[in-house]
This record gives C-alpha cells, structure tokens and sequence, in this order.
C-alpha cells in the first residue's frame, strides 16, 4: 500500500488455508508469475468482475458482485473522507476518527464488530488514506444480515464519550511513535510529503502529528461525524456468497431509513500550482543510518489518461531487483542499498517518489548524477517491448492475485466507484493496461520527470555533537 495509508491491526484471527487447496492456490501463483516472465499473460483474457448498482434516496451508492465458490461475503463502507480533510490544525484527525468508529454506539457496546466477525471465524478492519477510510469484514455468508444491520447502526447512531475518545488517541499517538519516531527514515519521510505540496493538504500525513492529536477536542469528533459520515458520502460494496434479492430487502431495511442530512457535502478546492524550479534541501536526523535521498515529481490524479502509462514507468524503474535504478545503483555499481519508486495517484493530484538509500561510504552528489541520468536515458528513449510486456505482467499478475478473495474482488470494485469516479474501470483499466504502448508511456514522462518539477530532498545523520537530536 501507498505510504499515504493507514492500515490498523485489529484483526486477531483470520482462517487460513491448508492441504490441497492451500498447495493448489500456491501452484496457480507461480504458474501466473512463470507465465508473466514469457508474457504470455499479454495475451489472456481477464475475466469480468460482475457487478450491479443502485443509488437509495438517502444518496447511498451500493454495489455487489454476487459469487458463489465459497460460503463467505465481504462488506466494505467506503466513506468519502480522508486524511486531505482533516479539520485546520488537526492532522491526522479522520484516522483518529476511523478508531471512534469502533466504539459503541445508541444500540451496541464498544468492540461489538469484533464480537461479531471475530467470534464466527471472520475478521475486520479498517484503513484511512488522503482520500477516503474504509470498513471492511469478511464473515461467512449466513451471517451477512448482523453486519449490515452492524454497519448501518454505526453510520447512524455512533456514539463516543470523553474516555473512549482520550483512550484512542492515545492509541494513534503511540502509532505515530512507532511508525514515524521508531522508524530510522520516519522522520524523513514525512518531511518529504510536507515538502512535496506546497499548499494542498496532501502535504499533511495521513497519521499526524501529536500537537495536532493532542489539539483535538471531542466536540471535533461529533462535527466530523455529522459533516462526513452520512450516507450520501458513502459507498456500500458487497461482493461474495448471497442472494440478490435477500441482499436488497435487507439494505432497503437497515440503510434506508438513514437520513440524508440538509448541509451541503464540503469538498477540498485547493489547487496545488504547476513547480516552475527546482527546488532542494537537505535535514539532518539523527536515527539515520546511512544517507539517502528523495526526489519527487508532481503527478496527474488516479482518473488521468496517463495514469496507468506512470504506473508502468515507474514499475519498470524502480520496483523489484530487475528494475533500472535498482539494477544500476545497487547491483551493477554498488552505490546504494536500497531504491523504491511509487507512483502515488490520488485523487486531487499524483507524486511520483523516488528514495535512494546510499551505500556505505557514498556520497549523495555522485550517487544522484547516476540516479538523474538513469531518469533522463528513460525520458530520452521509449522503453524496450520486453521491459513493458515484463512491467505489465507484474501488474496484472498482482491484480490476479488480489482478486482471489471477495474481499479482493470488493476492495477494486469500491477503488474504481469512488476514486475513479467510474466503477465500469474495474474491468475496462485491465483491459486498457495491456494495450498501452511503450510510446503511451514515452509521452507520459516526458513533461513530468523533468528538473523544474523536481524536488530533492537529502537527509544525513546528524553530527556527533548533535546525537540525540532531531531536526
């Protein structure tokens, strides 16, 4: 998942796989990835995700995709909020909020969702992200009816008093002391997230900072219930073992009768400006390790045409051991330890991120004129039919894979709905992906990995006399 995620880990019990099916789902793994190194999966056909829509009067979207090979459902609530509307001074707010949402509400206790999918062999969890937190269960299929009746309870009737709501927060600040202060590079890439936007709230991290958690107030809570978890703000997805009629009447019980509010829904409108310079800097931290640095370029949004082209030149770049800049900074010249690229497109505005970890005893200069002329040969020259057939394969094979489950097939059906504004791409985006071309992706890059809309970030270790210290 993208570094904008937060995933919780609530979940204690997941029912595995073993025997011959475990070693049948591990076989068709390989075979798909032996099949992607001769691309051959090029020239598969994916199957369709099947799916039905309807809109309630309350402004609910609902979405499902009936299949029956095995006795169990996913439930996934996508609300319309992330991290990007977060209140002023409140970072980090909406994944606070995602942990009140498990706390009691007019007709259940705290943790009933658990008591609920936990105590029959299921699983919950939920995650925030610049632009939407989602609810997702996995229950066995005769208990379908509890979770919906479950999560239609929440978005109605939540209720959260002072010493849940001082309890959690305290809970997300120790997640950000273990995922950013205990991490030897945490600092630095938060600080490269602020750096990237100039004004756009992408520029806060999805988890937020302790004096903006410690700002917050109780009062915050209940004004961001009410302004965002509302049905119309919403998206139901049920993907799994069910029957569409009993789907519907059920729906129609628990999620109907949900008032859609009188106010307006709140967007973002900040504009992010076009970066007309290069722009530098470097921080010092003392949990460095070894020096790195960031280079960053501002990106289209998930929706653009040239979004899966990025996705793609970035995969061939920086993902996995055979990819160019690993290959050449790692492998071949021995001048870093480590390379990761993403290609971050969400649904404002992308970044695409590149983080060189340097080897021992490199220096930054030498090791970013190899990096930036590695970029410049992929802006120069289209990409080869072998390295594109090799990039989209991986893609496709990992979207295989994902697809496996129904939680799988749920979480791509509410991704295109809600971020892509169109959920006929959960189908149309796999078909387009392998017919872009090594020109599509050429054109792509071209405007984008250029020196005025580079940032590049450089973190050192803090020197002697500053140990203990961080800037």
């Amino acid at each position: 998942m993208s570094a904008a995620v937060v995933e919780e880990s609530r979940v204690v019990h997941v029912p595995g796989e073993t025997g011959y099916k475990a070693r049948v789902k591990s076989c068709v793994a390989a075979l798909l990835l032996s099949f992607a190194w001769r691309g051959v999966l090029s020239a598969f056909d994916v199957p369709e995700l099947n799916f039905t829509h309807r809109t309630l009067e309350n402004g609910l979207a609902v979405y499902a995709i009936e299949e029956h090979a095995t006795p169990t459902v996913a439930i996934l609530v996508w609300y319309h909020v992330g991290s990007k509307d977060d209140p002023p001074k409140r970072s980090g707010f909406a994944h606070l909020f995602e942990h009140m949402m498990f706390k009691g509400t007019k007709n259940t206790a705290p943790e009933t969702l658990d008591r609920l999918t936990e105590d029959v062999g299921g699983m919950n969890n939920a995650f925030t992200s610049d632009d939407v937190t989602v609810y997702h269960e996995v229950v066995p299929s005769h208990h379908l009816e509890r979770l919906l009746w479950a999560e239609a309870d929440r978005m109605g009737s939540l209720i959260v008093d002072d010493k849940n709501f001082r309890s959690e927060r305290e809970v997300v600040k120790q997640e950000y002391r273990q995922s950013v202060d205990a991490e030897p590079y945490g600092r630095f890439g938060e600080e490269v997230l602020k750096r990237s936007f100039a004004v756009h709230p992408y520029k806060r991290t999805t988890i937020g900072s302790i004096p903006d958690l410690d700002a917050a107030t109780l009062p915050d809570v209940h004004r961001f219930f009410a302004s965002h978890y509302r049905p119309d703000n919403a998206t139901l997805v049920v993907a799994g073992d069910f029957e569409p009629a009993q789907l519907n009447a059920w729906i129609d019980q628990y999620f109907a009768p949900l008032e859609k509010p009188s106010a307006p829904l709140r967007r973002v409108a900040v504009k992010e400006p076009p970066r007309k310079k290069e722009q530098r800097a470097t921080m010092r931290d003392a949990a460095v390790p070894l020096p790195a640095f960031a280079a960053t370029f501002l990106a289209p949004n998930g929706r653009s045409s040239d979004a899966l082209p990025l996705e793609l030149a970035v995969e061939m770049l920086a993902s996995g051991e055979s990819s160019r800049l690993h290959r050449m900074l790692v492998y071949e010249k021995g001048l870093a330890q480590s390379v990761e690229g993403e290609a971050d497109l969400r649904e404002d505005l992308g970044l695409v991120t590149f983080k060189v970890v340097l080897a021992s005893g490199q220096t930054t200069k030498e090791v970013e004129e190899v990096f930036l002329s590695e970029l410049a040969r992929f802006v120069d020259t289209p990409p080869s039919a072998e390295e594109l057939a090799k990039a989209k394969n991986r893609l496709l094979s990992h979207e295989l894979r994902e697809r496996e489950t129904n939680q799988g097939k749920g979480m791509a059906l509410g991704e295109a709905a809600v971020l892509l504004g169109d959920a006929a791409r959960v189908n149309t985006d796999v078909a387009r992906l392998m017919a872009i071309t090594a020109e599509e992706v050429h054109e792509a890059v071209k405007p984008l990995l250029v020196p005025q809309n580079r940032l590049v970030l450089e973190v050192l270790p803090a020197s002697p006399e500053k140990k203990g210290k961080r800037k």
